[in-house]
């Protein structure tokens, strides 16, 4: 390898954006998700003072991963992340919801404590409420990486941008993809394989809508995919396994994809 490589590398180096490491920001998550829900968790919590103590930990702990984060030094990361906390209650009563949805969705479902330690849809759907909640403050970077991490994980790509109602339901969910601009109601159910995505994508699109919006208690089986900022999927619809999708659907409208199969008797 020659000098003038060396160089380009060694100023890569230098001017690296600073930035704590994933495994720091996932695992502040992760304590955050098993403080709200013990069912995660081996630690147990004996009086609200340590409750209090411990949610304030946490508080401190997004405060000092925003200030040793450069993209963070014009934010006012105390009053951030006292704000994130201030509002955890509200983002509690809404995974709530997308438990009881996933829970009374799913008749293989023995109990709300398998759903929050076993499902990989709520996995998802927990740290992409986080994410949302601190891209919604204008925080950057950390939301990404904390949805990416989720996907690593379970298959699901859920963009923090995107908006998302309450008591969603992700079944299975592998393959799952929520583009940025996305819109979804509540009681929403996707299965495994759904995208939610572009049309057309180009740099110059970057603040256009450019995913679908899906309205309230909409089905989409797996494999379907729905693309386009224009295309609305009505409220009540159901979309059928490996629908393609770039047009908007009425309001109580079924949509299936018809192919044809045939089974030939083997000739002896």
């Amino acid at each position: 390898m020659n000098e003038d490589f060396y160089r380009q590398i060694l100023t890569k180096q230098q001017h690296a954006a600073a930035v704590p490491s994933n495994k720091a920001i996932t695992n502040w998550a992760q304590q955050v998700i098993r403080l709200l829900y013990p069912e995660q968790s081996r630690q147990v919590f004996i009086s609200i003072d340590e409750l209090k103590q411990e949610f304030e930990k946490l508080q401190a702990e997004l405060c000092l991963l925003m200030n040793a984060t450069k993209a963070c030094h014009d934010c006012n990361n105390e009053q951030l992340a006292k704000a994130f906390f201030e509002n955890l209650p509200n983002l509690y009563s809404i995974l709530n919801t997308d438990i009881q949805a996933i829970f009374n969705g799913d008749p293989a479902a023995r109990s709300e404590f398998e759903v929050i330690r076993t499902y990989p849809g709520f996995f998802a759907i927990s740290f992409y409420r986080l994410a949302h909640r601190l891209f919604k403050y204008d925080i950057p970077l950390l939301p990404r990486i904390l949805t990416e991490y989720a996907h690593s994980k379970t298959g699901i790509d859920i963009h923090p941008a995107a908006e998302i109602g309450e008591y969603f339901y992700i079944d299975h969910g592998t393959g799952i993809v929520i583009g940025e601009t996305t819109q979804i109601g509540k009681h929403v159910k996707i299965y495994q394989g759904v995208t939610l995505g572009a049309l057309s994508v180009a740099k110059t699109m970057a603040y256009i809508k450019r995913h679908p919006t899906v309205e309230d208690n909409v089905v989409i089986y797996s494999g379907a995919t729905i693309l386009g900022g224009e295309t609305v999927i009505g409220h009540g619809s159901v979309i059928g396994g490996n629908v393609w999708l770039t047009q908007s659907v009425a309001p109580n409208s079924t949509v299936f994809h018809r192919s044809t199969v045939e089974v030939l008797k083997k000739t002896t």
